[in-house]
C-alpha cells in the first residue's frame, strides 16, 4: 500500500516537473517571438536568406550567421565524433582499471572548464598554430576564423560525447559478448559487431547531446572566430556564429529593429536546436537494436 502511494506521488511529480519544463520552453518561444516581431514584420521570412546586416541602414540578414554556426558546429563534430567514440571503448573495454579512473576523470574534467579559459587558451595557443598551418597552406594567415573555432568547439564537446558513449557502452549485457568470444570472436569483432550494433541508438544519442552543446556555445567560439559579418567564404576565413553576433552587438543595438533582429537571431536558433533534437530523436528510434535479437 505504501510502494503504491509513493509511486502515484512520484508519477505525480514527473508529470508537474515535465509540464514546468514544457511550460518553461514554450515561454521562452513566446519571449522570443514577441520581442523579435519588429524584426519579423520589417523583414519576414527574407531574414533567413538575405546576407545583409548593416546597423546604420537598418539592413538585417541571418544567413552569414546560420551559415557559420551550422559549419562550425557539424565540423567540430567530425573532428570530435572518433576521439570520443574511440575514447569511450578504450575507457570501457581495454583500459587498466587504475589508468580507467585517471582518464575517466580527465575526460570529464573537460566539462568543467570554463568556456572563457578556452577561448583564452585558443587565443594565446591555438592561434598561432592555426596562423602557422595558414602560411604554410598559403592562405591569408588571419589565425582566427572557423577552423580555429572548430576546434576549440571539437575540444569543448568531446567530453559530452564520450561520457554518454562510456555509459551506454557499459550497459551492453555481458553474457552477449561472452558469448561472442565462447564463438571464437576477437576482441574487435566483439566490439563491431556485438557491442557497437548493440549500442548505437545510445551512441548516436551522445554525438546529438554534443552537438547541441557546439551549436549553442559562445564565449569560446566569439573571441576566436573572427567576428565578420559576411557569410563563410573558405574553412579558414572569419566569420560569426548566431550566438557570437548577439554577444558582441547586443549592448550596441541602438534601434527597436536593430535589437529586435538580433533577438531573432535567437529565436531562429532556438528552432534550429529544436528541430535537431527533433530529428534525432526520430533517428534514435529508428537505431534502437532489440536486445532480444542478441540473445
Amino acid at each position: 500500500m505504501e510502494t503504491s502511494k509513493a509511486d502515484k506521488v512520484f508519477e505525480h511529480l514527473t508529470r508537474a516537473l515535465g509540464l514546468l519544463v514544457l511550460a518553461t520552453a514554450l515561454g521562452g518561444f513566446v519571449t522570443l517571438c514577441i520581442l523579435s516581431w519588429p524584426s519579423i514584420k520589417a523583414f519576414g521570412l527574407s531574414f533567413l536568406w538575405s546576407r545583409d546586416w548593416d546597423p546604420v541602414a537598418n539592413k538585417f540578414g541571418a544567413l552569414p550567421f546560420v551559415v557559420g554556426t551550422l559549419a562550425t558546429s557539424f565540423l567540430a563534430l567530425l573532428m570530435a565524433t572518433p576521439f570520443s567514440l574511440g575514447t569511450g571503448l578504450f575507457l570501457t573495454e581495454y583500459a587498466p582499471k587504475k589508468l580507467k579512473e585517471v582518464m575517466g576523470f580527465m575526460v570529464e574534467l573537460l566539462a568543467a572548464i570554463p568556456s572563457v579559459i578556452y577561448g583564452l587558451w585558443g587565443i594565446f595557443f591555438l592561434v598561432p598554430l592555426v596562423r602557422r598551418l595558414e602560411m604554410a597552406l598559403n592562405v591569408p594567415p588571419y589565425g582566427v576564423g572557423a577552423f580555429t573555432a572548430s576546434l576549440i568547439l571539437a575540444i569543448m564537446i568531446l567530453p559530452y560525447a564520450t561520457s554518454v558513449i562510456r555509459e551506454v557502452i557499459s550497459m551492453v549485457p555481458r553474457d552477449l559478448k561472452e558469448g561472442a568470444y565462447a564463438l571464437g570472436a576477437t576482441r574487435w569483432e566483439v566490439m563491431r559487431f556485438v557491442v557497437l550494433p548493440y549500442a548505437r541508438s545510445g551512441i548516436f544519442a551522445g554525438i546529438v547531446l554534443a552537438l547541441g552543446r557546439a551549436l549553442g556555445e559562445t564565449m569560446a567560439v566569439t573571441m576566436v572566430i573572427g567576428n565578420r559579418n559576411e557569410i563563410l567564404k573558405g574553412l579558414f576565413a572569419p566569420t560569426n556564429t548566431m550566438a557570437s553576433v548577439i554577444a558582441n552587438e547586443f549592448t550596441e543595438a541602438t534601434s527597436r529593429v536593430y535589437l529586435a533582429s538580433l533577438v531573432e537571431i535567437g529565436l531562429i536558433l532556438f528552432v534550429i536546436t529544436l528541430l535537431v533534437n527533433i530529428a534525432a530523436r526520430v533517428i534514435t528510434e529508428r537505431l534502437k537494436v532489440n536486445q532480444e535479437g542478441f540473445s
